[in-house]
């Protein structure tokens, strides 16, 4: 989304508060509640300086999972649980095929969240486009990185957003579709948008790309964003409604 004023930090400053190492933990398959726990006690440690800055780099079986702003309409027609959890945004979904990570950081101050997200998505936009999804950008007013409408199909969503800050420290992060399915965002409104697609690396490029070949492309552009080696560009080529504006928190 576009940013209502200039960053905080200056593009070229790193927007971690510490200088120490940024840990990349490769999990496999992990639970999604048990890993929300360890999310929470993770960033607790980090808010006292007892661990450094982590990716955490893993898949989920397959979940709904349900952000603060969801709304009923939302939710899955094919009877199957949501976890209702901290996290912003909307309704969607996690499975195997999908990367997802959770950077635990501990953000400069004053604490800039939308600098944040922006530098988050850039590093995703970087991966895709370097991955072979040249075209690879932003639509102003909705988070994550998308491709745009092409050959009769819609403008899609291939990558999502989701975070949560708490006392300084961020939760939750990003989930990237390299070779899962989209069988289950057919049963729900996926981030709350209804009027445009989902879709994955695989399905763009015509070819398997797998959750392992991307972890490490992905970690590297992360790290670059966070200590501002890989600068926020323009990379938007759209404007649609934000699925969220307007809308009142659930408590979780």
């Amino acid at each position: 989304m576009t940013a209502p004023r200039p960053p905080f930090t200056a593009p070229d400053i790193p927007i971690r508060s510490g200088s120490g190492p940024l840990d990349v933990v490769k999990l496999g398959l992990q639970d999604y509640e048990l890993m929300w726990h360890q999310q929470a006690d993770i960033a607790a440690a980090r808010a006292k300086d007892e661990v450094t800055d982590q990716l955490l780099m893993l898949e989920h079986p397959s979940v709904y999972t349900a952000g603060k702003r969801t709304q009923p309409e939302d939710r899955p027609t094919n009877g199957l649980p949501v976890i209702d959890v901290d996290r912003g945004g909307r309704i969607t979904w996690h499975g195997e095929g999908q990367l997802v990570c959770y950077p635990i950081i501990k953000l400069r101050e004053p604490v800039d969240v939308v600098d944040y997200v922006r530098r988050i998505e850039e590093a995703l936009i970087q991966v895709v486009r370097q991955l072979g999804v040249t075209s690879a950008g932003r639509i102003d007013g909705r988070s994550g990185v998308w491709v745009p409408a092409s050959d009769g199909r819609p403008d899609r969503k291939i990558a999502a957003l989701g975070i949560r800050l708490t006392r300084g420290v961020s939760m939750h992060g990003l989930a990237l579709n390299c070779n899962n399915t989209l069988e289950y965002y057919e049963h729900i409104i996926p981030c709350g948008i209804d009027d445009a697609g989902v879709t994955t690396l695989s399905l763009e490029l015509g070819r398997e790309v797998t959750v392992d070949e991307c972890i490490e492309p992905l970690a590297a552009a992360l790290t670059d964003a966070l200590e501002g080696r890989l600068i926020v560009a323009d990379h938007t080529f759209g404007s649609a409604p934000d699925p969220c504006k307007g809308l009142g928190k659930r408590k979780v």
